[in-house]
């Protein structure tokens, strides 16, 4: 061959390239086939069968505990409801959201899952939040990548919903400043008396980012700093499949640390948005949350387009080489989900005029008190106009 060759059609090129060793299935009209150009030597054109893709097995069960919805601002691309009608086309049994610091998505999370139910569908639903250990100057914006330690907490039960909201309440207040919570670390430890499920997380938590930075020993330290702030059956070692080529190189690590420690391991897909499609929604969100422009953060964005849900087969496949995990990530969703219903408060009523409703009442009481504030309707005016 040489820098002259003449131009070469891709079938052609192809064709020559498969000449001997195999090549794929012929197409008529080829060489060595009817109606095609004779083959060298008058052979037919070998032909190799690719082998049946394994027919999909429905039914096999599956249930996504790390979740970021909309919620998580600029961070996750779909609403809950989006979520929870994935997740129920995918034949999940049970979701949870874990929103940065924050409940902020439950409501809508337990309506959407409710409505399933109204309509035959079941779906566990899991409550839990991802805590931002660091306070990092400036939060979560204007940067690509932002620093901070992770912290991945699921409610086992009601009373551990409460003690999560009580503590996330207690660091965002203790903060001053909105996306800045300061979280009180001994307390964390002190709060969960049993009711919370920590999950060794995504590579900003502090189990794998060890193990990235410093390797396995460094990360034994951590997850064994874990297990005595927590206690060894409320901590889980999770390997996050998300098609990244270093995921079975991770996960493999993680495994051998979980075996080590006996802790037990469980898989999440680390999902950031409802379905493929959606990768594109979340990569323009990270260049917003960034500042930049989409080709200023190519380089910080994820090499694949894995943060979707995924059904019980696709997970099935992607887990051969950890067996039993999915069964334990099934397990532990189904131990954690609990209905909103016996978590929502049950204010009372607050009492009003006969022939109103509390919304109703409220806003007569607007009527009423605004001019007093504000002056009266039509006097509005813009400051320095």
């Amino acid at each position: 061959m040489g820098w002259d060759n003449p131009p070469v059609p891709w079938r052609e090129f192809e064709r020559r390239l498969s000449w001997g060793t195999g090549g794929t299935a012929s197409v008529p009209g080829e060489r060595g086939e009817p109606g095609g150009p004779p083959s060298p030597a008058g052979l037919p054109r070998p032909v190799t069968r690719l082998p049946a893709e394994p027919a999909p097995q429905p039914g096999l069960p599956w249930a996504e505990l790390h979740c970021h919805s909309s919620y998580s601002f600029l961070d996750g691309a779909s609403s809950p409801s989006d979520l929870v009608r994935e997740a129920a086309a995918r034949g999940l049994s049970a979701l949870a959201i874990t929103d940065h610091d924050g409940m902020y998505g439950v409501p809508q999370f337990a309506q959407a899952a409710a409505r399933l139910r109204d309509e035959g569908i079941s779906l566990g639903t899991v409550f839990g939040a991802e805590l931002s250990l660091d306070r990092v100057p400036g939060g979560r914006t204007g940067i690509p990548d932002p620093a901070g330690r992770h912290l991945l907490v699921l409610a086992r039960d009601p009373e551990g919903y409460r003690r999560l909201c009580r503590i996330i309440s207690a660091a965002q207040l203790a903060g001053g400043e909105k996306g800045m919570p300061r979280y009180d670390e001994p307390a964390l430890a002190d709060a969960h008396d049993g009711h919370w499920v920590i999950l060794t997380g995504c590579r900003k938590a502090a189990v794998p980012a060890a193990l990235a930075a410093r390797g396995p020993q460094a990360a034994a330290r951590e997850l064994a700093r874990l297990a005595e702030a927590f206690g060894p059956a409320n901590v889980r070692v999770e390997l996050t499949i998300g098609d990244d080529p270093a995921d079975d190189e991770r996960n493999d690590a993680l495994t051998a640390l979980a075996r080590a420690a006996g802790l037990d391991t469980i898989a999440t897909s680390n999902v950031h948005y409802a379905a493929p499609q959606d990768a594109r929604l979340a990569q323009a969100l990270a260049a917003i949350r960034a500042r930049s422009s989409l080709d200023e953060i190519d380089g910080w964005l994820a090499a694949s387009g894995g943060g979707y849900l995924r059904s019980g087969a696709e997970m099935a496949t992607r887990l051969r080489r950890y067996p039993g995990i999915a069964a334990r990530t099934v397990e532990l969703a189904s131990q954690c989900a609990f209905d909103f219903h016996v978590i929502a408060p049950r204010l009372p009523d607050c009492p009003v005029p006969a022939g109103h409703t509390e919304a109703s009442w409220l806003r007569e009481l607007v009527v009423r008190k605004a001019p007093g504030r504000y002056g009266p309707p039509g006097d509005e005016r813009v400051d320095g106009a």
